[in-house]
């Protein structure tokens, strides 16, 4: 693999990880549209799925640096909720388990039907269609008024989000994209609905990172991979870092709109191309 498209998947990875675009589709986007081979032979799926722990390890580190002083703090007031019941429950200790409760949807989805998912969804065509039809969804989701704080997360809001974070699964949704969509829609404002998603990620991320190390360890890294997985790694954690900054600070202003207006133009595009026969849908 070439160091510049090493470069480019991990800005893409990076940027598309917190933004509200969904980073698997443009992953997969990206390549197709340049024509890009870099995970090509029988062994393609495997190398690709290990370049992708990498980029995902970066984007934990950027949102975990970020949000380090709160997850200190969720993991202490957690255990403590945990290991002395006869301590006085507090909010943070609460909201941590209510963010591991908002991972069990997802984590049961990818379980039983990682398989089925990998192999009919993903195409260009299903992913320009998931990017107009869920940014749409997020547009009327953030019409909503919504004065909830991140404080009153609670029970029914985890299982809530959780299961629409289960949706992300599918290429094109948005982890991000559409936890924000469930928040919004709950009640919740922009700022708590961003930072709602962003501390969801950690867990999940954690997770796939974890389960897919271990496949890539046994595997063993291939040839040639070692310095542009590097090179991803530190690339999309700057760019998801700044990602995750740019994120809340536009929302603290202005609404989710551009994400909105980005996401259906590039699913038009992808469609439009698509349609024209200059790159295929099925791909």
């Amino acid at each position: 693999m070439p160091i510049i498209h090493a470069i480019v998947l991990g800005l893409v990875q990076g940027l598309s990880e917190f933004l509200p675009i969904s980073s698997s589709g443009h992953l997969l986007l990206v390549p197709w549209l340049f024509g890009w081979d870099d995970f090509g032979g029988p062994d393609g799926d495997a190398i690709k799925k290990t370049f992708d722990v990498a980029l995902h390890l970066g984007t934990f580190v950027a949102v975990l640096g970020y949000f380090r002083r709160d997850v200190i703090t969720y993991v202490r007031e957690g255990t403590l909720l945990l290991v002395n019941r006869k301590r006085p429950t507090t909010t943070d200790g609460k909201l941590a388990w209510f963010f591991v409760l908002s991972t069990v949807p997802a984590a049961l989805v990818g379980a039983f039907f990682e398989d089925a998912i990998d192999e009919r969804l993903g195409t260009p065509t299903i992913i320009a269609i998931s990017l107009i039809v869920f940014g749409l969804l997020l547009g009327w989701a953030d019409r909503m008024v919504g004065k909830r704080q991140l404080e009153q997360f609670g029970a029914r809001d985890a299982l809530v989000v959780g299961a629409a974070q289960a949706l992300a699964l599918n290429p094109g949704t948005s982890r991000s994209g559409i936890t924000m969509t469930g928040a919004r829609a709950l009640g919740f404002d922009r700022d708590s609905a961003a930072r709602i998603s962003f501390v969801m990620s950690l867990p999940v991320i954690a997770g796939a990172v974890l389960f897919k190390t271990y496949g890539a360890i046994t595997d063993g890294i291939p040839s040639g991979l070692y310095w542009p997985m590097v090179v991803g790694i530190v690339t999309s954690g700057i760019s998801g870092l700044a990602a995750v900054w740019g994120t809340l600070r536009l929302i603290r202003t202005r609404s989710f709109t551009p994400f909105v207006v980005y996401r259906v133009a590039a699913g038009v595009l992808v469609l439009a191309l698509i349609a024209t026969g200059v790159r295929d849908g099925s791909a």
